[in-house]
């Protein structure tokens, strides 16, 4: 039996040879140990003792912790057992099966590790600003794992997956909203929920830019005559591969080349500069791009729950 639970919780994956797979699980423990870490950090250790009304299912465990007292960690494993049966199906079992044992760290971190920590009982709002940074940082530091720590993150995850376009922070934002309320009204505490949002605020966006803000970079339309003079420019620049498109004037109906690049946020500088001299007419859209993907910037992440 304990033969059979450690191969599922550790060795979910097959079709891969052994090594490769103790190399992959072993990493992503030592990232969620980490990760399990600055949560249980950031919400026993700043949050608990600030008495903020904290988002997701970790909220509703601090919640009954401060009525009942009972132990975060468990109440937050019972409360994840309705949620992990509904969204079981559409996230997969690689996903369910990473996202398990992370619960189970992060859990045994915040009941057990995170009391032998001296506790922040100074200025609410630095720990509310510890509390989103430190929780932000873990969490987003699991997602990139492509796993979670269970309750909303389950969630999150299942309207991720039906809703890809939306951002991970908003999603996050708008469940742990809900639970944030609820804290402060039942404890009649306004100031906690005015801290819990900026704390949910601050948390979305800490995730949001280490998931995206890493490998933001810029992308640049360059419609010219000299397409292929251009290309050499940027490459001779920056070495960065660019695309040449054809286009029409919508006004002369005159052939145009419209040159596509993207690059990190340094080099477009040098790169507007060069096609200048290259081509003093040639007319330059620069835009934001919020992560770049593929040879030269970040490998593709893979999206599936399995």
């Amino acid at each position: 039996m304990i033969q059979y639970v450690c191969k599922t919780l550790f060795f979910y994956e097959t079709g891969d040879n052994m090594k490769h797979k103790i190399r992959k699980v072993a990493t992503d423990i030592g990232i969620e140990i980490v990760a399990s870490l600055l949560i249980a950090v950031g919400l026993y250790n700043f949050a608990v003792t600030a008495k903020f009304p904290m988002t997701g299912i970790s909220g509703v465990a601090i919640i009954l912790f401060r009525l009942t007292g009972l132990p975060i960690g468990t109440t937050t494993i019972l409360l994840n057992v309705p949620i992990i049966l509904l969204t079981f199906r559409r996230l997969g079992k690689g996903f369910f099966l990473r996202s398990l044992r992370c619960m189970l760290i992060s859990s045994l971190f915040i009941d057990y590790l995170a009391p032998l920590f001296p506790v922040y009982e100074g200025d609410r709002l630095l720990a509310a600003i510890a509390t989103g940074v430190l929780a932000g940082f873990g969490y987003a530091m699991v997602y990139l794992r492509h796993s979670s720590t269970g309750g909303t993150d389950f969630l999150t995850m299942f309207v991720k997956a039906k809703r890809p376009h939306l951002p991970l922070g908003k999603i996050i934002l708008f469940f742990d909203a809900t639970v944030v309320f609820l804290g402060g009204l039942i404890f009649r505490d306004i100031d906690g929920i005015i801290y819990g949002m900026m704390i949910s605020y601050l948390f979305s966006q800490v995730v949001d830019q280490l998931m995206y803000g890493i490998n933001a970079g810029k992308m640049a339309l360059i419609v010219t005559d000299h397409g292929q003079a251009v290309c050499d420019i940027i490459d001779t620049v920056s070495s960065r591969g660019s695309t040449i498109l054809h286009g029409t004037g919508g006004y002369s109906e005159a052939d145009k080349q419209v040159v596509m690049v993207a690059c990190n946020n340094k080099e477009m500088f040098v790169i507007e500069k060069a096609v200048k001299q290259v081509d003093p007419k040639a007319f330059t859209i620069i835009l934001e791009s919020n992560e770049v993907i593929g040879e030269g910037f970040n490998p593709l992440r893979l999206a599936s729950g399995n």
